[in-house]
């Protein structure tokens, strides 16, 4: 068992990630490529990285400051939340409006405006619960 977001639950992500055929298809019909790090709102830097190129998950491991194309932080309270009961785009939506959960890296809103980002983004949250904290 390890903690939220270290390198060793990266690599873990990185698989579920990867066994999802609901995110690694639709975002390598886009041939997304992205560093997407993860880490809590009162953190000065994310924690963890995933490189993900056409849509599968090559690199998971600690940020180290890396280029990043998405840096998406909550609290470690929204965090354990969504890991015990993944969110829907509505409670995403309700937390990046009043701040909870905010993109310090990225356009959530171009992310939304693209399905095949939109539903994978969702998706990845559902993975994340599999990953054992």
């Amino acid at each position: 068992m390890s903690e939220l977001f270290t390198a060793e639950w990266m690599q873990a992500y990185k698989q579920a990630w990867n066994s999802s055929k609901q995110i690694t298809e639709p975002l390598a019909e886009i041939n997304f490529c992205s560093v997407i790090a993860y880490g809590f709102l009162e953190g000065e830097k994310p924690i963890g990285v995933l490189t993900v190129e056409n849509g599968i998950a090559v690199d998971g491991g600690a940020y180290t400051d890396q280029k990043l194309n998405w840096d998406i932080r909550a609290s470690a309270e929204i965090w354990a939340h969504w890991l015990a009961s993944p969110p829907n785009m509505t409670k995403i939506g309700i937390a990046y409006t009043t701040r909870k959960m905010q993109f310090k890296t990225g356009d959530y809103a171009s992310m939304l405006r693209e399905p095949r980002m939109a539903g994978p983004f969702i998706k990845s949250f559902e993975v994340m619960s599999k990953v054992k904290v």
